[in-house]
């Protein structure tokens, strides 16, 4: 195969392209929202002293998840994992947030593609923060050892 047919996953863009404008607008409603909930304000309001750089990291981050622009450098998951009472309910609080403003500010089309990448990286931050259920958190062993 030459250089020239190999696709990394950088040099493919999607289907569509998320204006920035827009993702903005999601990322600010979203958190505002976020900052008056009563089980996730405070989660959020103790972990954020200065939202101002956070929203910016968001809005870097949705972009890389949408339009795969390579914006966001960070690395969330240890972040999240210093998080203190965090609970999957929280998630399930998060996601519903979150699913009800790509609703309301977004196509159809675009709130769907939003919510599906929303419940995967909620998935990934869920298995990381408190393993599979049924399953201790470290680990577990193989039945014959």
């Amino acid at each position: 195969m030459s250089q020239e047919t190999q696709l990394s996953a950088r040099t493919v863009r999607p289907a569509f392209v998320v204006e920035d404008a827009v993702i903005e607008t999601i990322v600010h409603t979203f958190y505002d929202k976020v900052r008056a909930h009563p089980a996730l304000g405070p989660v959020f309001n103790d972990a954020i002293s200065d939202w101002k750089p956070h929203l910016a990291t968001m809005v870097n981050f949705w972009s890389s998840v949408m339009n795969t622009s390579g914006r966001y450098k960070g690395q969330p998951m240890p972040k999240h994992m210093a998080l203190k009472g965090v609970t999957p309910a929280h998630f399930t609080a998060w996601l519903g947030l979150f699913e009800d403003t790509v609703t309301e500010l977004c196509s159809p089309e675009i709130a769907a593609r939003f919510i599906e990448k929303s419940q995967m990286i909620a998935k990934s931050f869920q298995l990381g923060m408190f393993g599979l259920p049924g399953l201790p958190k470290a680990g577990f062993q193989a039945a014959d050892e």
